[in-house]
This record gives C-alpha cells, structure tokens and sequence, in this order.
C-alpha cells in the first residue's frame, strides 16, 4: 500500500500550484461570493485545460480514467488554494454517478472538458446541493437512486464562497449501486481539501511568525508559538498517509477515518493560525478568512466528524463480530 504520492503525482501537484499561484485566485473567490461566477468559470476552465476535471470520467467519454489517489493529490492543491465552486461534486461524485446512469454520454465529455459543473444533495450526510446556481447538472441521490434536481430554498454558508440549496427531485431516478462509491469518492476529495486548507493556514502562520516581530523580534522565537506550529504540523502529517491508504482501498472505514484526521488536523491549523496572527487575522482586507471559513465549512460537509466516527466505529464492531 502506497501511503505517499508518486513523483509523477508530486509533479501534478506542482504544476497545478504555479498554475493557481498565477491564476488570482482570491479575487475569483471573493467574485464568486458576491455572485458574480464569471472568473471562477475562467479558473475552472483553466483547471480542464491541465486535465482536472477529467480525472473520474471514463476514458470513452473523453475522461482520464484516473484512480483515487489521484483525485486526493489534485484536491489537496486545490484546497490549498481555496478554490471556490463544488470540488468534490464535480471531480468526484457527480462522473462516478452519472457513469452509471442510463445516459452518460450526454453529460460526462462535457464535464471532463470542464464545460460545464455539477453538484448533487444525498441526504443525510449532504442534505443540500453546492453552488446549484452555477451548476449545469444537478442530482439528487436518495434510498439507493439518483436522478435530476431542480433547485429550492437556497441557504448560507458559514464560508462566503459557498451557497447551499435544497433540491427535489426533476425527473425520474435511477436505481444506481453506484451511489455509495460516489459518496466516498466526494468524502475523500473533502478530506483532500481540508489538509490542502490546512496546509495553507500553517504556512500562513509560520510565515506571519517569522516577520511580526514584538518584544524586540520575531514572535516566532518563543517556545509557545513553535510549539504551537509543531503540533499543527505533526497533525497534518499524520492524515497524510490515512488519507492516502484510504484513496487505495476506499473502504467505508478507511475513508471515514481519513475524513476526521484531516478535518482534526485543519481545525487545528485554523485556531493556531488565528492565534498567531491576533486580531489582524479577523479582518476581511488580511485573506486568511478565506481558509478559517472553507475548513469550517468542509469539516461539517460529506458528513459531520460525529457521522464519520460513528461509521467508523461501527465498520470496526463488524470486523470484531466477523472475527
């Protein structure tokens, strides 16, 4: 079992990092929050021309046929750039679902060209659809069918950047034996972004330490403000390999128990973060609200921590029983 990406997955990653460093993401984002999707398409766009959002689409639909731990490699920079609009729907769980439906070919070579988003509401642990407003396909998956949704009330995030909104059904649906693989698929491209947005908010940290200085330097030479960073750092290391076994087996455990590290360890980066910068780090004008409010955020969606331990908990009382 591989716990660590390949060179060629290393390579990926830095590629879509200097794309997005170039890219003026943070205006995207704040557009795109403000409702205005027009750059964020663009970035999109920009992210189908590297192969992004053909990863999960199968190869005779113009996809890349690309395994987990591939998706997980790409959703980490992804998240660590803060990428507005439905990640986990569009490159994960929306082709793993539309695959198996009567009709693919109408929508999968559109979506691995990254002409077109998706998103989707499966209740309980994703009652709401992401960005339904831009989405240009929509599916409800409930009691074990999938189908088309149209869009209802439309709720608030706890990030800007992302609106919730209730569906029912717009047509009939599907029995589909893919929706469990789907959903996993969506934890496990959650769980990517958040070490991804973890990442970003310790870099944040350790780099404000290093330059604000107080009492005569740097804040970053007190015992208190390292050790800090340490733990943070040890805690995203340590979802590493959990998140990466988990892409190899996508197994109902595994995928849970990498959803909670990775949500624990970037809810760890977010208060040390916040710590270290002191107040400068509430405003709207410093940026780092953008990575405080996506974690929050992706920590309760896909499932809450509660849902995932419980699961966990359960798959291990099946292996005791088993055995």
């Amino acid at each position: 079992m591989r716990l660590v990406p390949s060179a060629e997955q290393n390579d990926f990653a830095a590629v879509l990092h200097d794309l997005l460093a170039a890219a003026e993401v943070p205006a995207a984002a704040d557009s795109w929050a403000e409702g205005d999707h027009r750059p964020g398409r663009r970035l999109w766009s920009r992210l189908a021309g590297a192969g992004v959002t053909a990863l999960a689409v199968p190869g005779r639909w113009g996809g890349l046929d690309a395994g987990p731990a591939d998706l997980v490699v790409v959703a980490e920079e992804l998240g660590h750039h803060a990428v507005p609009g439905p990640v986990a729907e569009t490159l994960a769980a929306v082709p793993t679902l539309l695959a198996a439906l009567d009709e693919p070919g109408r929508w999968l070579p559109e979506l691995a060209g990254g002409r077109i988003l998706g998103t989707l509401a499966a209740p309980p642990w994703l009652p709401y659809a992401l960005d339904a407003d831009v989405a240009d396909v929509v599916l409800l998956a409930d009691r074990g069918a999938a189908g088309p949704a149209r869009t209802g009330a439309i709720f608030e995030s706890l990030d800007p950047a992302r609106r919730l909104f209730e569906v029912v059904p717009d047509g009939p649906a599907e029995i589909c034996p893919a929706i469990g693989r789907a959903l996993d698929l969506g934890v496990l491209v959650c769980a990517a972004q958040l070490l991804g947005a973890g990442r970003a908010l310790l870099e944040a940290a350790v780099a404000h330490a290093r330059s604000r200085a107080q009492f005569g330097g740097p804040i970053g030479r007190f015992q208190a403000v390292r050790h800090r960073l340490a733990d943070v750092a040890v805690g995203l290391e340590f979802a590493r390999p959990l998140l990466h076994a988990a892409a190899v087996t996508v197994s109902a455990r595994d995928v849970s128990a990498a959803k909670v590290a990775c949500a624990d360890a970037a809810n760890r980066a977010a208060r040390a973060a916040l710590q270290v910068h002191g107040a400068i780090g509430f405003t709207r004008e410093h940026g780092l609200g953008r990575w405080l409010t996506k974690v929050r955020a992706l920590s309760l969606s896909w499932g809450t921590p509660a849902d995932h331990r419980a699961r966990v908990m359960a798959e291990l009382a099946k292996g005791e029983a088993w055995n």
